[in-house]
C-alpha cells in the first residue's frame, strides 16, 4: 500500500491552478496554487494531498534545494483511531509522506530544521473543500520563501527545508523526524516552524518561542522594529489556559519535547479557522507578504546567532 502511495505522488501531473498564473511573487502564487481546488483540502493519503506534495516536490527542485539522499519524499506511516473520538475504537493504518531537502551551509555538522505542514483537513460530508489559505498553504510559502532566500545567500549553517504530512490530527510528520532523524541530514539543533501566516484582522503575527529561550527575544525584537507589520513574542508561556500557550499546539511542539529549541511564526486563530471559508481571497496580500518578510528575515538571524539560541 505504501509503494501505491509513492507511485500515486510522481504519476500525478502539477495542477493548472490556471486562475494562479502569472501571480507575482513567487510566494503569492504558492499560496494560491496549494490552496487552490485542485488541492481537495490536501487530507493526509488522499489525491489532493499528493498533488500539494508534487506542487512542492517541483518547486524547491526550480528553486534549487537539493534532496537528502535518493528522494525529497520520505514516507511513514502510522496508525490512528477510526473513530477519532474514541480512542479504543478500531484502529487504522495511514501512509503519509513528508518532503524535506537541505541547503548546504558552510557549517554542515549542525541544522535549522525550517517547517511547515502542508496537508489540510480535506472535505466536507458534502464535498465543499477546506482549502486551508491560512492553515497552512501560507505557512508552506513562507517555507519555499526562505529556501529561495537561502539559495540566494548561502547559509552559515545546513538548513533543512522540510513540509510535514499529517499535522493536523496529532503532528505526525514533525514526530516522525524527530523520532527517527533523517539518513544523512546533520542532526537538528533548532526549529523554525511556520503555521498561518495570512490571515490577521488585528494586522499582527505572534513569535512563541522566547519564553522556552530568552536569547530569542532581541531576534524577535529586532525584526520587529523594521516590519510592516505588528511582531510581537508571546503565546508562550504556561499560565493555566491551553489557549494561550501555543508551544505544544503546532509541529515545534515535537521538537520542543525533544528539548530542540524552536521559534513558531502565527497568526491568533481567527473565523475562519479550520472552515471552508478560509479560502485564497480571503488572504490580504499585503499582510501575507509582510509575514512572509518576517519570517525570512527571523531565519536569517537565528542561522547567524546559532550559538545564542542553542546555548552552545
Amino acid at each position: 500500500m505504501l509503494l501505491s502511495a509513492l507511485l500515486l505522488t510522481t504519476a500525478l501531473a502539477v495542477p493548472a491552478a490556471s486562475d494562479c498564473a502569472g501571480l507575482e511573487p513567487d510566494s503569492w502564487a504558492d499560496l494560491c496554487v496549494i490552496s487552490s481546488d485542485e488541492m481537495k483540502g490536501r487530507m493526509v493519503e488522499s489525491e489532493g494531498n499528493a498533488r500539494a506534495r508534487a506542487y512542492i516536490l517541483d518547486r524547491l527542485t526550480e528553486i534549487g534545494v537539493q534532496p537528502v539522499g535518493e528522494s525529497f519524499e520520505q514516507p511513514f506511516s502510522f496508525e490512528r483511531a477510526i473513530d477519532f473520538r474514541d480512542e479504543n475504537s478500531p484502529r487504522e493504518t495511514i501512509n503519509a509522506v513528508n518532503v524535506i531537502g537541505v541547503i548546504a551551509g558552510r557549517d554542515r555538522s549542525r541544522a535549522i530544521a525550517v517547517t511547515a505542514h502542508y496537508d489540510h483537513v480535506g472535505r466536507t460530508d458534502e464535498g465543499e473543500i477546506f482549502n486551508g489559505a491560512d492553515d497552512n498553504a501560507s505557512g508552506v510559502a513562507a517555507l519555499l520563501a526562505v529556501a529561495e532566500h537561502f539559495i540566494a545567500n548561502p547559509p552559515e549553517h545546513d538548513i533543512l527545508i522540510m513540509a510535514f504530512d499529517a499535522e493536523e490530527g496529532g503532528l505526525r510528520g514533525a514526530r516522525e523526524v524527530v523520532a527517527n532523524p533523517v539518513e544523512g541530514a546533520a542532526p537538528v539543533v533548532f526549529n523554525l516552524n511556520f503555521d498561518m501566516l495570512g490571515y490577521s484582522p488585528d494586522n499582527d503575527i505572534w513569535a512563541a518561542g522566547p519564553y522556552h529561550t530568552p536569547a530569542l527575544h532581541p531576534i524577535v525584537e529586532a525584526v520587529a522594529q523594521d516590519a510592516s507589520i505588528t511582531l510581537a513574542a508571546g503565546y508562550d508561556a504556561p499560565d493555566g489556559d491551553p489557549r494561550n500557550d501555543w508551544t505544544l499546539l503546532s509541529d515545534q511542539g515535537a521538537f520542543h519535547a525533544a528539548g530542540i529549541p524552536f521559534l513558531y511564526l502565527g497568526v491568533e486563530d481567527h473565523e475562519h479557522y479550520h472552515q471552508t471559508s478560509d479560502e485564497f481571497e480571503t488572504i490580504n496580500p499585503d499582510f501575507f507578504l509582510s509575514a512572509v518578510s518576517v519570517a525570512v528575515e527571523l531565519a536569517e538571524r537565528i542561522d547567524a546567532d546559532l550559538d545564542a539560541v542553542t546555548d552552545r
